[in-house]
């Protein structure tokens, strides 16, 4: 008895969150927006051979660093499950594309009421449950890696071009709080030929252009002071491929700018899984405790992380509305490390 007036009124406290956030939103207080441009195989050397002047663009503007690290083995699914779950496959299990292995090869060490490793589009959707979240991907196999509850467009498209195309337009009608990119072309090009070749670096310049088009469009919508855009890769390459062990494939470029970000290079480690905790740290939003990334705050204006800080209070409990799970459960912890 005593089990079920506990849970109801969590439920009921829950249900008064969820109404107030709504009302917020209705009333134009949606923000901060967030837009990831997921650059797949794009390589520390493709950033620094290729001609990339819309990204150095980025990069003058905010803080970066091209000492990222990705996560092993250096394929696409162990890291960008990586970056939009904050831990490495140690936490979530996935350790191949599964294409000869299982996608999952252990049971994560947390999961929530659908069996799923937690992301950001999952604890946002939990949170903040009026968020309109927006996934557009061109690797078909990145949709694998994201709670089916989480966004509210998860499309796939055949090429960078209509990727990218689409995620604009809906960007412009919708202006979504979370709004994930995921390009392929690049590790198209490393694979096709080499990540050494000319074709290589032409498909970096041309992801590039791509990245012009998003900034343009923050730019020309006036939406630089309540949007942050955080550009990065799952993996690097040598001339033969990826998925081994040498820092050509582990090191990848962490560029993010935005309002109250500290343009500069960061002399901070950043890993991959960083990147999914540093979002929650923008959205204030309270991350699962088998996340072990951390914020990277060093991005941030002392002043901003101070002010942000006592601003914030608590951060928003997690509220799923589904009946505790047994044994992996999910669990949140207020979002406050700091490096």
């Amino acid at each position: 008895m005593r089990f079920r007036t506990v849970w109801a009124s969590l439920v009921l406290t829950c249900l008064a969150l969820r109404l107030g956030l709504a009302q917020a939103e209705l009333h134009g207080e949606a923000g901060p927006y967030v837009i990831v441009i997921g650059i797949d195989g794009l390589s520390v050397d493709g950033v620094a051979t290729a001609a990339t002047p819309r990204l150095h663009e980025l990069m003058a503007r905010g803080a970066w660093t091209l000492e990222a690290r990705g996560v092993m083995p250096t394929l696409s699914s162990p890291n960008w499950e990586s970056v939009i779950g904050g831990a490495p496959p140690e936490q979530h299990g996935i350790t191949s594309n599964g294409y000869l292995r299982r996608l999952v090869e252990f049971s994560p060490a947390c999961q929530d009421a659908e069996g799923h490793f937690p992301t950001i589009f999952g604890i946002l959707r939990d949170q903040r449950p009026a968020s309109r979240i927006a996934v557009f991907h061109e690797w078909g196999g990145f949709a694998n890696l994201v709670e089916p509850r989480g966004p509210d467009v998860m499309q796939h498209e055949s090429s960078s071009e209509r990727t990218l195309s689409a995620a604009l337009e809906y960007w412009k009608a919708k202006r979504p709080t979370l709004l994930f990119v995921h390009l392929d072309g690049v590790d198209h090009a490393g694979h096709e030929t080499n990540w050494l070749s000319r074709t290589y670096y032409n498909a970096v310049t041309e992801a590039d252009g791509y990245l012009g088009r998003v900034l343009d469009m923050v730019e020309n919508e006036s939406a630089w002071d309540s949007t942050y855009v955080l550009v990065t890769s799952d993996h690097g390459g040598t001339r033969h491929g990826h998925g081994k062990n040498s820092l050509a494939e582990i090191l990848i470029p962490w560029v993010l700018a935005g309002p109250g970000v500290l343009p500069g290079k960061l002399t901070v480690p950043v890993n991959t899984y960083d990147s999914a905790v540093t979002l929650a740290w923008i959205y204030n939003l309270n991350v699962p405790a088998c996340w072990t990334g951390r914020p990277v705050l060093a991005a941030f204006a002392p002043s901003v992380v101070l002010s942000k800080t006592k601003a914030a209070g608590p951060a928003a409990p997690a509220c799923a509305l589904n009946p505790p799970v047994t044994g992996a459960a999910l669990q949140t912890r207020p979002n406050t490390r700091t490096r």
